[in-house]
């Protein structure tokens, strides 16, 4: 059973920073790639970061970088995204994504994400 839970969400004041944690269940750490989206109204869901499980190899979108940092705790089974200097535009909802690791860290593609957890809700006010 593969199994992620985010957490962390909430409101926000634009420039301030938040952390989100998602809880993995899932069958063979070592082979997965997990992966942060996120999801504004009225838009598509949009790639956001990457980190292999077992080496920790990170991967950004382009307007992430400097802001935003993936990361993962083995021990805890846990992955985060802290996010620095939010931005109005940063408001959506927060998904935590795992897949195969076989391919390259770089694959963005929403659909090659074979497990996702159910979201957590980001607001950044202006």
């Amino acid at each position: 059973q593969v199994r992620l839970v985010e957490s962390g969400g909430g409101l926000v004041q634009a420039g301030g920073s938040l952390r989100l944690s998602c809880a993995a269940s899932l069958r063979t750490f070592s082979t997965y790639t997990m992966g942060w989206f996120r999801q504004a109204p009225g838009k598509e869901r949009e790639f956001v970061a990457a980190i292999t499980w077992s080496g920790g190899d990170t991967y950004y979108a382009d307007s992430m970088t400097g802001r935003f940092t993936i990361s993962r705790d083995k021990a805890k089974n846990m992955m985060y995204l802290h996010m620095n200097s939010l931005k109005h535009e940063d408001t959506a909802v927060y998904y935590c994504a795992a897949r195969s690791s076989l391919g390259s860290i770089t694959i963005t593609t929403v659909g090659l994400f074979d497990y996702w957890g159910q979201g957590t809700q980001v607001t950044v006010s202006s």
